[in-house]
């Protein structure tokens, strides 16, 4: 099948070889048979079957493949049982009976489900997330000088520099990948059968709770200390959202990027290839698309977070309620590394107009000048600064003239002004130098994150 006869976008246009070798059916595939090793594995050290039974069950699990397993699902109208006939139909007749000894389906398909999940976040998540944390940082110094207008609810505000607007998402993105860290490292197996409560098990293992450690430690898993046919779903909604979360903080530096890129404000730009083009009727145009396409995956993949908490309602021990959703999850991982990488590309290349970064500033500058005068006024004792520097502001809007002017010229706040130092007066007359500690605390946190992954 031709990758454009597929249904989702991200097989036609966002497949990634790297991301499909975890995420695909194939790999669905090969992560259940890996369990059923590991059981004949165990099965071995407990001296129910000898180890070249289970060196044969292992081997016979590596070579089957998802289209040989999808032909026998329509014979048997049952995935998981696919599956161990298709083991079956390669091992030896002193070998078959121990294919899925013992074993329900889900102790098969959760513990698979962790254990993917566990991969794909160690060797496809979290690297991406982390080259995007590292270019972030490089910026976020570069740039820790750089004037720019603060912006709170669309409207100028104080000013900061771009670093330490750069090193607000270095922080968030830090924080959310800490928490894809210790989730991923939660994830739980299982082998206690039908209802959880090691039934099947027991039959022949006399302590079948050490055998199900023994299993889940073949696999590198956490061992549930107790579980029904099912996974308790909490450690995997903690993963899921600690996903979404990351996710969240690139459509947010994307939205941000993405109106610094208006053509009214122009501070920011994606590079722009040789032969790119903006618009299929207007030559002239540089559109944000990259920005625009991590808030657009966002926007699909965001959503599900719902779903994800409506599959850990499972009635009693089991329902199938969660069966067909929870087949949508690897889309999840698939789209945030997607977008990571995106991202990465294009910030790797970002162009930083300084220049617009100071003209939008100087819009302002006037009016900035404000809050350190009513703060300063106030320390000296002006009983009522804030209305004060407040009716100047007006003031100074109708007459067209300079907030400094006014106030200089003014009787009033002249007592006052006299009380400054040279460099709060200095500050007065050039707010650019009103960053506060922008440019110190854009080196600390991006220090702190750089020995924490140590990137």
């Amino acid at each position: 099948m031709e990758k454009f006869d597929t249904v989702s976008p991200l097989d036609y246009r966002y497949w990634d070889e790297e991301t499909a070798e975890l995420l695909s059916e194939e790999a669905r595939i090969r992560y259940q048979a890996r369990v059923e090793a590991a059981l004949a594995t165990a099965l071995a050290k407990q001296g129910i079957c000898s180890r070249e039974i289970a060196e044969e069950i292992a081997k016979a699990a590596e070579q089957v493949k998802a289209e040989e397993v999808y032909a026998e699902e329509m014979v048997t109208r049952h995935d998981v049982r696919a599956l161990v006939n298709c083991i079956r139909k390669r091992v030896s007749d002193s070998a078959k009976p121990f294919v899925h000894f013992g074993a329900t389906s889900y102790d098969i398909v959760d513990t698979a489900n962790a254990l993917r999940y566990k991969d794909s976040c160690e060797k496809l998540v979290l690297p991406a997330l982390l080259k995007l944390e590292k270019t972030l940082i490089q910026i976020a110094l570069r740039e820790k000088s750089t004037l720019q207008i603060g912006r709170t609810h669309g409207q100028h505000a104080e000013p900061i520099t771009f670093g330490f607007a750069i090193a607000g998402y270095v922080n968030r993105l830090g924080n959310r990948i800490k928490a894809i860290e210790a989730a991923k490292d939660g994830l739980e197996g299982k082998f206690s059968g039908a209802v959880g409560a090691y039934n099947g098990s027991s039959l022949f293992i006399q302590d079948p709770v050490a055998f199900e450690k023994s299993i889940m430690q073949e696999l590198g898993l956490k061992q549930c200390l107790h579980s029904t046919q099912v996974v308790a779903p909490e450690t995997l909604l903690d993963l899921l959202n600690a996903v979404v979360g990351a996710f969240n903080v690139l459509a947010n530096f994307s939205d941000d990027m993405r109106h610094l890129q208006r053509s009214e404000i122009a501070e920011v730009g994606e590079a722009f290839e040789a032969k790119q083009v903006g618009s299929s009727t207007m030559p002239h145009k540089r559109n944000p698309i990259n920005f625009e396409n991590v808030k657009s995956m966002w926007k699909a993949f965001m959503p599900r977070v719902v779903t994800f908490n409506l599959d850990a309602i499972s009635e009693h021990q089991r329902d199938l309620t969660n069966s067909a959703s929870q087949r949508f999850v690897p889309e999840l991982f698939a789209a945030l590394v997607s977008s990571a990488k995106r991202l990465n590309k294009v910030c790797e290349k970002m162009v930083v107009d300084k220049k617009d970064m100071l003209r939008n500033f100087d819009k302002s500058r006037q009016g900035i000048a404000a809050e350190p005068l009513y703060l300063l006024l106030a320390a000296k004792g002006h009983p009522d600064a804030h209305e004060y520097v407040r009716q100047k502001t007006l003031e100074a809007e109708k007459t067209g003239k300079k907030l400094m002017q006014l106030v200089n010229a003014d009787e009033e706040a002249k007592q006052f002004i006299e009380r400054l130092s040279p460099q709060q007066k200095e500050l007065l007359q050039n707010p650019e130098k009103y960053t506060g500690i922008a440019e110190r605390k854009t080196v600390e946190v991006c220090n702190y994150w750089k020995t924490q992954f140590r990137i």
